[in-house]
């Protein structure tokens, strides 16, 4: 009886191949979209691991708490107190993360052969694609370094950098008895190995949001998924129907539908998989030019098939399907033996379900509402997204059967009466579609807002914070110095951009101490400030913070915040967009009686516009800087809006693969009704209306469901785009922005919704229109 139910089952996808290509390709383009995104974040953070165990060796290490440089004498003290530790300095050099490190007291596990030995030329090992330009040291490739990282011996490394000791490196066999730590000295702390790395702290909000775009992406194939399996079951009612009849227990035939559906997820699966590695290797450049943009973070531009994503693709693709089918299954399981289908009475079961989605929309919708007043953090905005989403979809066919009962009332004449009533008959089958269409589009309208929003915004604060006409960096603090004098006749003044990291409450912090200038108070705007707040800091008695740091630290102004060991009023909280870390800004002379040998090596210059490109060419010839050193104003804000519009490459991609899948989903279900809308369309082309007027039809009804969807979708866009920037980007990134609507942006997008949905409508419009008439005839001769 077994073979009996497999056969009966298999001949189904016989006479419908066009179902098992849309069940295969809407589940594997599901998993495609998903599996992608988790390679990329795979990928990312392996290169986070592999370059922080490069230097570390995935061991415990020794930092000073406010994020500053440790001194010889402190190591030596360490050492004669017995802690076995090694000191590490990292430092930029030529664009590229350099360690140095001590071969003499590093764990031998951490080092490879090659660097375990000391050369007899100072040498640096460098990854690939990594270019050194200092004379003194020798380069020699190592593959097996990170991407932009370079290692050398801790002297070669601190000759070319100037650097500190960034932290101790802890070995793990440490002896008996030794003093502790907060006795030798009271400022270092240990950071245990088992924590993640900084750079993977830092760049969590970035992964959090792709992870988000693919869930979406998979929930929208997912549509496609449960749309196809409802239409195929209903067609499958009067197979169930026989084989019920002649003795074959209704168990065993939810069993081989069950395992059928494994198998078909398993193979939809693999395909996405493949697809998604595809995907993930043509985003992969472009989000590592993001990671380092934003972060400095380092990312390979080759894809590794690392089991973690592939496995969790085709996870994600089996339980995708069974929860996409548990419904269809449910309702063969409790169908009565000799019920046959009709459209008409599924219509009606349709019309019972929609009574749930209604409560469980509203429901959703509504809790949106009261987390987006009461929730904060990242996990309460994605919540809030979630409900919302998902919400607005339940409502979706619910808003169309209200929408198409009132036209079909309101209509006048035969065929337009027809036209709402079939229209209203075709929701079950056309509404996870249309769900789905609506999600894509809410998700470019929120996104696109976003967007849009942070790039009117960035473009401003580029403005203010851009004032100085060039910008030079120097290679060391020397030439620094001797650029200071050499430029002070040349320019009208000359303000030097020095800093150091600290920690203040436990998050990562950038210290400066600019000069008293009129030009940051010409162009510096606080978001809430004191009266005469650059006069206050400027005289050492007042601190202005960045948001992030306001909204991580709860600091607003007026609170008291320890810098540089002095206690100081905050005076001003200032927007700083695109930064994930804190700021501060002191006087300084309280910053240099802090970091009494720090020493300026980048500079904003503010010269006549005129005497610019004379000063820029000077500047070059005289200290041999290259192009990258000596940068005027516009070129820098070239450069940063370079970056920023590459942060949302792939942020745009997914948006465009999204909308893909949606207009699939339409086209796979309008070619599956087609063939089961024959007892509708016989009728009406018998009293007159012929083939192509058919075609047409279904080509108007495909451009009033896009722009239906559409005008549903902005609203849940515009609500989508307030949670992302009122709530999801304060907890991933610190700061808010203010939101603005785009509205030739949503015109233009309706229209591609429009496009994408006649696209997909065409080819059964095709189909009817060249139907033969011996078909239709046919429908009157048989049992419907």
């Amino acid at each position: 009886m077994t073979r009996a139910i497999w056969s009966a089952v298999l001949s189904h996808w016989r006479r419908m191949p066009l179902q098992l290509f849309t069940l295969v390709m809407g589940l594997a383009l599901a998993t495609a979209l998903w599996s992608g995104v988790q390679a990329i974040n795979a990928e990312a953070r392996a290169s986070y691991a592999a370059a922080s165990d490069e230097l570390t060796g995935g061991f415990d290490r020794i930092e000073r708490a406010d994020g500053g440089s440790i001194s010889v004498d402190t190591f030596v003290a360490l050492r004669r107190a017995g802690w076995l530790v090694s000191p590490v300095i990292v430092a930029d050099l030529d664009g590229t993360q350099v360690a140095g490190i001590d071969v003499l007291t590093m764990p031998d596990f951490v080092l490879d052969d090659s660097q375990s030995v000391t050369p007899s030329t100072p040498t640096l090992w460098v990854a690939e694609n990594v270019k050194i330009t200092s004379k003194t040291v020798t380069t020699v490739v190592d593959a097996d370094l990170p991407p932009g990282t370079a290692v050398g011996d801790i002297g070669v490394v601190s000759d070319l950098t100037g650097a500190d000791i960034s932290y101790l490196v802890v070995n793990p066999v440490q002896p008996l008895f030794q003093e502790k730590l907060d006795s030798i000295s009271p400022e270092l702390v240990i950071l245990e190995a088992s924590g993640e790395t900084d750079i993977a702290q830092l760049t969590d909000s970035f992964h959090l949001n792709l992870t988000a775009f693919g869930l979406l992406s998979f929930v929208v194939g997912i549509f496609i998924v449960h749309g196809a399996v409802g239409l195929i079951f209903e067609q499958r009612r009067p197979l169930v129907r026989t084989l019920r009849s002649v003795g074959a227990p209704l168990g065993q035939i939810i069993t081989v539908m069950a395992l059928e559906l494994l198998v078909i997820a398993i193979l939809a699966g693999a395909i996405g998989v493949i697809l998604g590695y595809f995907i993930a290797s043509a985003l992969l450049p472009d989000v590592a030019a993001t990671l380092r943009g934003l972060y400095g973070a380092e990312v390979g531009g080759t894809l590794t098939l690392r089991p973690i994503w592939w496995i969790s693709g085709l996870g994600i693709a089996v339980v995708g399907a069974m929860i996409a089918s548990i419904r269809a299954l449910l309702s063969i399981a409790r169908m009565p033996i000799l019920k046959i289908a009709q459209p008409r009475s599924w219509a009606m079961q349709s019309g019972r379900g929609q009574v749930v989605l209604s409560v469980i929309g509203i429901g959703l919708i509504a809790a949106a509402g009261i987390l987006s007043l009461f929730a904060t953090g990242l996990l309460a905005g994605f919540a809030i997204l979630a409900a919302l989403l998902i919400g607005a979809a339940s409502l979706v066919p619910v808003v169309w059967t209200l929408f198409l009962a009132g036209t079909e009332r309101s209509a006048s004449g035969p065929i337009a009466k027809w036209f709402w009533a079939d229209t209203r008959q075709q929701m079950p089958g056309l509404s996870l579609a249309l769900a789905a269409l609506m999600l894509a589009m809410a998700a470019n309208i929120g996104v696109s807002t976003m967007v849009g929003s942070f790039r009117n915004t960035f473009q401003g604060f580029l403005d203010q914070r851009l004032a100085s006409e060039v910008y030079i960096d120097t290679k060391s603090a020397e030439q620094g110095q001797n650029f200071v004098d050499w430029a002070a006749g040349r320019v009208d003044a000359i303000l030097p951009i020095d800093k150091a990291d600290v920690n203040i409450s436990g998050i990562p912090t950038e210290l400066y101490g600019p000069v008293a200038h009129q030009t940051y108070r010409d162009h510096w705007a606080f978001l809430s400030a004191k009266q005469d707040a650059w006069e206050t800091i400027h005289a050492g008695d007042g601190a202005a913070i960045n948001e992030q740091l306001s909204y991580r630290g709860g600091y607003k102004v007026g609170d008291v915040i320890v810098v540089a060991g002095v206690a100081l009023p905050v005076v001003g909280v200032y927007g700083d967009y695109g930064n994930p870390i804190g700021q501060v800004i002191i006087g300084r002379d309280l910053f240099l009686q802090a970091y009494p040998d720090s020493a300026a090596t980048s500079f904003g210059i503010r010269i006549a516009p005129e005497r610019m490109s004379e000063f820029m060419a000077e500047a070059r010839e005289e200290f041999g800087l290259s192009g990258q050193d000596v940068i005027d104003q516009n070129a820098l804000k070239a450069y940063s809006m370079e970056v920023f519009e590459r942060t949302f490459t792939v942020t745009a991609s997914l948006n465009v693969l999204t909308l893909g899948v949606a207009g699939f989903a339409i086209l796979m279900s309008l070619l599956t009704l087609a063939g089961m809308r024959l007892p509708q369309l016989a009728p009406v082309w018998a009293i007159g209306l012929d083939r192509r007027q058919l075609g047409w039809i279904e080509l108007a009804r495909a451009v009033i469901l896009a722009i239906g969807t559409a005008v549903i979708a902005l609203p849940v866009g515009l609500a989508l785009a307030w949670v992302l920037l009122a709530v999801v980007n304060v907890a991933a990134f610190g700061w808010r922005l203010p939101m603005q609507v785009f509205p030739v942006d949503y015109a233009v997008l309706g229209i591609q919704a429009v496009v994408a949905a006649i696209i997909a409508a065409i080819w059964p419009a095709v189909r009817i229109a060249r139907m033969p008439p011996a078909d239709l005839t046919k429908v009157f001769a048989n049992e419907r």
